[in-house]
């Protein structure tokens, strides 16, 4: 019976700790801080100076390109 306890808080430790581990993740990969948040909310926008400008060019090519391939047709299967 303790055996089953053991096992039972084992699995509920390493649940937890991969939840944990994904959400610290998830956080870090985001580059919004609450520094950032709360300056959005005092002057409305946020200013990055590495930002860098789209290319419109390059992104029309790729919708060009993406719009010229052909599709196959559905296969009906009545």
């Amino acid at each position: 019976m303790t055996g089953y306890i053991f096992m039972a808080l084992a699995v509920l430790v390493a649940v937890t700790g991969w939840r944990l581990r994904s959400r610290l993740r998830r956080e870090t990969r985001s580059g919004v801080t609450d520094e950032i948040v709360q300056r959005i909310e005092t002057v409305g926008r946020v200013d990055a100076e590495d930002v860098e400008p789209v290319d419109l060019e390059a992104v029309r090519a790729e919708e060009d390109e993406f719009w010229a391939q052909t599709w196959d047709e559905p296969e009906e299967n009545w």
